[in-house]
Parts: C-alpha cells; structure tokens; sequence
C-alpha cells in the first residue's frame, strides 16, 4: 500500500459528509422496500438487497446503521427508526444459542444506543438504558456458551519471553465445536462489555463463568490457531497470514489443520477474515485499558496479555499493508487467489474492481481501516508514535480510497453504499453483471455499516470526539 502521510481526519470531512449524505437514501430505500418475512438484507443482486441464508448475522447491521446516521447527523427520524427495529426484530438475536455473531448482532444495535445515551446525544431514560444493558448482559453470556475446550494448558505468546496465555477453548462457529472462526474475535465485544455491566455466565452447579476471561481465552486460541507469525508453523508460514478456520478434534481437543469456508485455501489469506483479525484485537487493545489489572492476573497478567493482543494485530495489519493490499489500499478477496497472477504486482497498482480475474473485497478495506486507526491511536498513546502514525494513515489512506468513486454509491436506483464487496466467492453467491467475469458493483450490509463506522469515527476524531464500542 502507499500510504498517504499528509491525510488527516479534518481534511477527509467531505468525504465522510458525503458518506452520511448517501448513506441516509440508502437506509430509507431499504427500510421502505424490505418484506421482513424474507428474512434478513444480507447482500444486493443488481442493486437490490436480497436475503441469503447461511445464519442471521447481518440485521444488527441494518439497524444499526440508523443509529450512526443519527450520531453523525442529528436526524432524529433515525434515531427513531432505530430504535424501533430493535425493539421489534432484534429480541432473538439476543437469546440465539445458534450463531457467534453475538458482537455483530447485539453490539451494532443495543450497544450503539446504549453509547448515545450515556455520551448524552440523547436524553437519559432509565428504562431504555436498562433495556439495552439487561440485552447486553443477556447476549455475552449467550456468546460465552459457545464453548469448548482445547488440549492447550501451557501459556503461549508469540513475543519471544512474554509469560503468554492459555489458547484452552474458544467459542465456536455455526459449523460445530469442532470450529474456530476468525471472525468470532469481534463477538468477544458482546462477552467484555456484558462483563463490564458486571455480568457472569452461570454453568452447572452454579459455577459463574468471567466473561472477560473467556474472551481473552478465545483471543489466544484465535492467535496460536488462525493466525501466522513468521515462526515455521508451516511450510507456508508468513507473518501476519490469518487462516479463516481452525479445525479441531473434539475427542481429545487437538488442533488438526487449518480450513477456509469463504477464502481460497487453508494457506492463503481470506482479507475479510484478516480484517475481522485487524479490527477486533484492536478495539480489544482499547478496552483492556479500562480494566485493572487484578482483573488480568488469572489469564497471565496485563503484560501477557497485552502482549499477545498487541502483535497479533500488527502481524495481521502489517502483512495486509506490505504482503497483499492494491496501492490504494483496497485488497482482492483472497492473497492467493488464482486469478492474481494475471494482474501482475497487485501492490504495485491501484485495485480494479472491474477486472477479468478476481474480484476486490472493499468491505474488508473498510473493517480493516477501522483496525488501523485504532492500532494506531492506541500505539501513539503508548509511546510509540513513528508506529502509530503508520497505521493511523493507512487507516485514512483507505477511507480516502472507498469514500469516493468507484466505491461509494451515488446512484439513488441502487441500494448500497459501499459497491464491490464480496460475500462467497467459493459458493458463487455473487452477482456477476452481464458481460463481466467477476463480481463486481455490489453491496453487503456488513459492508455498508463498517463504510458509516469508519467515517463517523473519523468525523469524530476531527471534532476530538474519539468513541469506542465500551
């Protein structure tokens, strides 16, 4: 990636205006159209959103877009639509025992409202903050059933030194027990923040499960599992490679091989999935800056643990800027995906989502942009300026990238905002426009709602209103 060191968040104002100016269409079109016996909006087909099963992962996002359209905008009619849905849909996802998507779900929705009113954009009332607490507190403890075991009791880091921390279990994908997903790091949201409401699970015989422990246990079976470190793991092994699932054996607990459900390969890099990787160590790295370090001292101590976190976020953030990200700081949808060699040095030239070979991914552009400028915010706090400022401008090189033409959606007939994602391109469920090779010119919600996040952060940061799911 080329990294543009002069962009700040004061000179991307107008772009982020224009997101939230779109983005207000898009939220009204869909909300007038959508049949909600359909199922949930997951992704468009020539412009229009369409549902797909797989699982219920995607209506947090839906919802929760009206509320940062309010947080950015003021507009009270999305405020109360927001509000609303929820009210109306989002019950049971907060009791689903079926998904790990808990932090995608419950977070976006219960979460951003509960964040408005207690920064004070809205008017406090008690019941509506009990509501959405006793929602939050409910969906963590949900998210935290998910679990299983591993054979893994021995501490372990990948900082050459670090005490290290125990990968022994994890939460579970919607493939079985046998499956741990990158993605699901973000869900660890739901599991802190109900423990920050001062929530446990409660296990047979009455055992109280902590939930940060639990979170920070999944973290480090997510590290040791998914993601590559440079270290020889394999004979592929290149630092910041994140594979999209680990496969375990449920009889003894034993690691068995790493898989992919949406990327290329087990050994190639899935860019969403790194970017779930990116963004989720990185607003997990904020957030244990809230909680005492007694708190740490049962899963290896503040040190261990931050340790873990810190370079698991920079391995995945640094191979995404220098292994596979185009110039401009958009990736295809796959490191290794077969068609690349036809576009020649992907990191030499901007990304083309109109391409004859494979397809970009510019939804995991804007997860992992997000990461970026958390990671980075959060290094410049730690003493580590020159490091932090990389990330932050990778960061806003990639908003620039997406907040403009070909990426963002003035056309008023389609649906979406940010155009050129993909869902599953393994599966084919992309829709690929007449006379082209490969998807391109669609939409997804994830996609959509990570776009608004990013800029109303960094609106935010422009105003010096910086803001974290906690």
């Amino acid at each position: 990636m080329k990294i543009k060191t002069g962009l700040t968040p004061q000179k991307l104002q107008k772009k982020t205006a224009r997101v939230f100016e779109l983005a207000g269409s898009k939220i009204r079109a869909i909300d007038a159209s959508w049949d909600s016996t359909r199922g949930t909006p997951v992704f468009t087909w020539k412009g229009r959103y369409t549902s797909r099963g797989w699982t219920e992962w995607t209506q947090g996002f839906q919802f929760g877009m009206s509320f940062l359209h309010f947080d950015a905008t003021g507009d009270e009619a999305m405020l109360k639509l927001g509000r609303a849905k929820t009210l109306r849909h989002m019950a049971s996802h907060v009791s689903h025992v079926g998904v790990h998507d808990h932090g995608f779900n419950n977070i976006s929705t219960y979460g951003n409202l509960r964040r408005l009113i207690l920064e004070g954009r809205i008017a406090r009332d008690q019941g509506e903050l009990d509501y959405t607490e006793v929602a939050l507190k409910v969906s963590g403890a949900v998210q935290a059933a998910r679990h299983v075991t591993t054979a893994y009791r021995t501490p372990w880091s990948p900082v050459p030194g670090s005490a290290g921390v125990a990968p022994s279990g994890y939460v579970y994908s919607f493939n079985g027990p046998q499956s741990l997903f990158a993605d699901t790091i973000r869900s660890m949201r739901s599991l802190v923040v109900a423990h920050q409401l001062g929530h446990v699970l409660m296990a047979e015989g009455d055992k109280p499960v902590n939930l940060l422990h639990r979170a920070i246990e999944h973290a480090a079976a997510t590290a040791r599992f998914n993601v590559f470190f440079g270290q020889g793991r394999d004979s592929y092994d290149l630092r910041g490679r994140v594979a999209h699932e680990s496969v375990f054996n449920r009889n003894d607990g034993q690691f068995r091989c790493p898989s992919s459900q949406q990327g290329y390969s087990p050994f190639t890099t899935w860019t969403r999935g790194a970017a779930w990787i990116i963004c989720g160590y990185a607003e997990q790295l904020e957030f244990l800056e809230t909680v005492r370090g007694s708190d740490l001292d049962a899963v290896g101590g503040r040190r261990a643990v931050t340790d873990l976190f810190l370079e698991t976020a920079r391995a995945a953030s640094d191979f995404y800027i220098d292994g596979y990200s185009a110039r401009d700081g958009v990736p295809y949808w796959d490191s290794g995906a077969p068609g690349l060699h036809h576009l020649g040095d992907i990191t030499k030239r901007d990304a083309d989502p109109f391409n004859d070979h494979e397809p970009v991914d510019s939804s995991a552009a804007a997860i992992a942009a997000q990461g970026f400028i958390r990671l980075g915010q959060y290094l410049a706090a730690k003493g580590s300026p020159a490091a932090g400022r990389r990330y932050l401008q990778a960061g806003l090189t990639i908003a620039d990238t997406i907040f403009d033409e070909p990426y963002l959606s003035a056309d008023s007939r389609h649906q979406g905002l940010l155009l050129h994602s993909v869902y599953h391109r393994p599966n084919g469920w992309d829709h690929v426009p007449r006379g082209r090779k490969v998807p391109c010119g669609e939409a997804c919600m994830w996609g959509d709602y990570h776009a608004m996040e990013l800029a109303l952060l960094i609106r935010r940061m422009a105003e010096g209103r910086y803001y974290t799911f906690f």
